[in-house]
C-alpha cells in the first residue's frame, strides 16, 4: 500500500469517529478507583476486627497470641520438668547475713523466739501468700561470718545454715504453715481488728510430710530424741564442739517451740485479740475447747 492510499484512509477515519469534547473524555482503564468498599464483599459489620473477643474489644492482642500462628509456647516440646510448675511451692530467701545484719541493727530480738511474722515486722523482708509463697528459705550465704545464738523458725533450710546456726548454741526448726495461716502471720492486726477467733494451723500436705517429720531438717513434727542425735552427728560431720542446751542460761527460750496447730507465739486457737480493749477472749464452751485443741 502506498503512501498516498495510507493517507487518504487515515482522513476517512478521522472523519468517521465523533469530535473530541468533554462529554468523551475518559481517564485511562484502572487509574481510577472506587473508595467505597462493598456491603457484599466483607458483610459490612466487622470492619476486619473479627468476631467478639479481645480483637474487637481493645486495640492489641493478649499476651502470646501470634496472630494466628501455632505460639510459641505450644511450638516447643513438652518438658516433663515443668509439668505443674504453676502449682509449685515458692520460698522467697533470705540469707544468713541478712539475719544477722538485722540482728547487728536491732531488727530482731534475740531473746525471744524468732519466726516468720517478727522477720516480716522488721520491714526488711516480704513474700505473698496470694503467689504460691508458703514461707522462709534460709540461705547459706554469710554461714561464716554468723555469729548469734538464736531460736529460729523457718520452711526450708539447708544442712549447713542448721550447722551454723547449732554451732553458736542455737536451735533453728521447720515448721509448715497453710496459706490462711501465713496471711495472718504477714499481717496479724488487720485480721485481730475483724473480731474473729484465732484458727488453727493446717498439717501438712502429703507431698512435704516426710520433710517436716525428718529429724535431719528439724521437722517440727519429727522425734525429739532422733533431733538430739542429728544434732550430734552433724557436729561430727562438720568437726565443731556441740553446745549443751542445758547448761544455757537461755535454755526456756531456746527449748520454747509452737504446738503443731499453732500460728502465734504465746496465743492459742480459739482465741479472740480485742485490740481496742486490750483484752483476750477465751472460749469456754467444752465443744469449741475441744475443737481448737484438737
Amino acid at each position: 500500500m502506498g503512501s498516498r492510499q495510507i493517507t487518504e484512509k487515515s482522513l476517512a477515519m478521522l472523519r468517521s469517529l465523533p469530535r473530541l469534547s468533554l462529554g468523551n473524555i475518559r481517564d485511562n482503564p484502572g487509574s481510577r478507583r472506587n473508595p467505597k468498599r462493598g456491603r457484599g464483599q466483607h458483610g459490612g459489620d466487622k470492619h476486619g476486627a473479627g468476631n467478639k473477643g479481645s480483637g474487637q474489644r481493645q486495640n492489641y492482642m493478649r499476651l502470646g497470641y501470634e496472630t494466628g500462628n501455632n505460639p510459641f509456647y505450644l511450638r516447643m516440646p513438652h518438658e516433663q520438668y515443668y509439668k505443674g510448675h504453676h502449682h509449685r511451692r515458692q520460698y522467697p530467701p533470705i540469707s544468713l547475713h541478712e539475719i544477722q545484719k538485722l540482728i547487728d541493727t536491732n531488727r530482731l530480738d534475740i531473746s525471744k523466739p524468732i519466726d516468720i511474722a517478727s522477720i516480716v515486722r522488721s520491714g526488711l523482708y516480704n513474700f505473698f501468700p496470694d503467689q504460691k509463697h508458703f514461707g522462709i528459705h534460709l540461705t547459706d550465704e554469710g554461714v561464716d561470718i554468723f555469729a548469734a545464738k538464736i531460736n529460729i523458725e523457718v520452711q526450708w533450710v539447708s544442712e549447713p545454715v542448721i550447722a551454723a546456726i547449732e554451732k553458736n548454741g542455737g536451735v533453728i526448726t521447720t515448721a509448715y504453715y497453710d496459706p490462711h495461716s501465713l496471711m495472718l502471720l504477714k499481717n496479724p492486726k488487720s485480721f485481730f481488728q475483724s473480731g474473729q477467733a484465732i484458727p488453727r494451723r493446717m498439717i501438712p500436705p502429703p507431698d512435704v510430710i516426710e520433710y517436716y517429720t525428718s529429724a535431719e531438717m528439724r521437722g517440727y513434727l519429727a522425734d525429739p530424741e532422733k533431733i538430739s542425735q542429728e544434732r550430734l552427728r552433724l557436729s561430727q560431720k562438720y568437726g565443731y564442739q556441740l553446745p549443751v542446751l542445758e547448761n544455757d542460761q537461755n535454755y526456756n527460750m531456746l527449748c520454747e517451740r509452737k504446738d503443731p496447730r499453732q500460728i502465734f507465739y504465746g496465743l492459742e486457737p480459739g482465741w479472740v485479740i480485742n485490740l481496742r480493749d486490750k483484752c483476750i477472749l477465751k472460749p469456754k464452751d467444752e465443744e469449741l475447747i475441744q475443737f481448737y485443741s484438737s
